[in-house]
């Protein structure tokens, strides 16, 4: 007899974790008896049709931080309440698993898996919003019984600044194969050299630093993705005068086609967990471009390296790609330029790309998660 497995995710919408869940669902459905809880009805990614598919609560999009926090307790309860059978329950993102710890706190059987997905002390690091985050970490994760991170550098940020105990690293896993089927799609991609990138428009994904480099850069750049800094990344690209060189491409379904068609990928990211993007663009065979943030690209590029390292100042040519500073547009113009004009170092980092990518590929990380289930 099949165990029962909930997967509890805020919803399905497009990031990193959402596509995780995604092809977890696809992985697991004929070894686990799996039903999805989502706070939010919003479904992106594609997900088996046998998936039996539950939205708990009454959460609203637009709420306030002190409304969700006020929310936690009684989305808890519901989700005890329409989850008494489940074996496992395992949620990603936070406030999935601050409510998947709540609901085994007031008495759900079932064994709890959280799934931690940025790196908190940097995504939790400012105002009143940011200091309860800290505080619910550090009052409920060593509640779970099992705290996965998705890299080494997250998951020794909460070992070290929340006190979290024993965590586990699981990298995310991705479908290589679909990606380089999906990837032959066409895509109107300009025939100039394309520098690409992929993110949420919020101020964490730093696409300004991008904007503001391509002054200098005689190239085009095509960003994929949606969010809250649409209008003021469309105005500061009308002041800077780039309307002819940068591109705001807005959600896609499938942004391989689009990524196998540049020339580079550049991501410009303050802070991150795991960045799905920089693995996916490997997987279409780009060089990369990445800031040295916060936890993840050093991990993808340059694996042999320590992940306490930092760079602080110019670039640095790793192993499978360009590492720089975080929101520093001089190095970034600099790693660029030098990725546009040396023909040797963009073949050096194509010919690596797609074996780099293939170390997170789903049947080799898979087993990780089937092991703690």
């Amino acid at each position: 007899m099949k165990k029962k497995l909930s997967i509890l995710v805020n919803d399905l919408d497009t990031g990193g974790a959402e596509r995780v869940v995604s092809i977890l669902l696809f992985m697991l459905k004929d070894r686990y008896d799996i039903t999805l809880f989502m706070i939010h009805d919003i479904i992106f990614y594609d997900i088996p049709k046998e998936i039996e598919v539950v939205i708990i609560g009454n959460a609203n999009l637009n709420d306030s931080g002190l409304v969700k926090l006020l929310k936690l307790p009684i989305l808890a309860w519901q989700y005890r309440k329409i989850n008494r059978n489940s074996d496992i329950s395992m949620s990603f993102l936070t406030r999935a698993c601050y409510i998947n710890i709540l609901a085994k706190m007031i008495g759900m059987r079932a064994k709890v898996i959280i799934n931690e997905r940025a790196m908190p002390s940097l995504y939790y690091r400012d105002g009143l919003q940011g200091r309860i985050n800290r505080f619910l970490i550090k009052k409920f994760y060593n509640r779970a019984d099992i705290v996965v991170g998705n890299s080494k550098g997250n998951t020794l940020d909460l070992e070290e600044n929340f006190n979290i105990r024993d965590t586990i690293v699981i990298n995310n896993l991705f479908d290589i194969e679909k990606i380089t089927k999906l990837s032959k799609g066409d895509a109107p991609v300009d025939e100039e050299f394309t520098f690409i990138t992929i993110g949420r428009l919020d101020e964490g994904k730093n696409h300004i630093l991008l904007i503001k480099a391509m002054q200098s850069v005689d190239a085009k750049l095509y960003i994929i993705g949606d969010g809250k800094l649409r209008e003021y990344l469309e105005k500061q690209i009308e002041i800077l005068d780039l309307k002819e060189k940068v591109f705001l491409l807005g959600k896609q379904k499938n942004p391989y086609k689009y990524l196998s068609k540049a020339d580079c990928f550049a991501f410009a990211s303050n802070h991150e967990g795991f960045p799905n993007v920089l693995v996916e663009a490997l997987a279409c065979e780009l060089p990369v471009i990445s800031t040295d943030c916060r936890s993840g690209p050093r991990e993808i590029l340059a694996p042999l390296t320590d992940i306490n390292f930092q760079i602080t100042e110019d670039i640095e040519l790793a192993e499978y790609g360009i590492l720089t500073p975080t929101d520093n547009v001089y190095s970034m113009t600099k790693a660029m330029n030098l990725i546009k004009e040396e023909k040797k170092l963009q073949d050096r980092y194509k010919e690596k790309s797609l074996i780099r990518a293939m170390d997170f590929d789903k049947d080799r990380i898979i087993d990780e998660f089937i092991k703690i289930l």
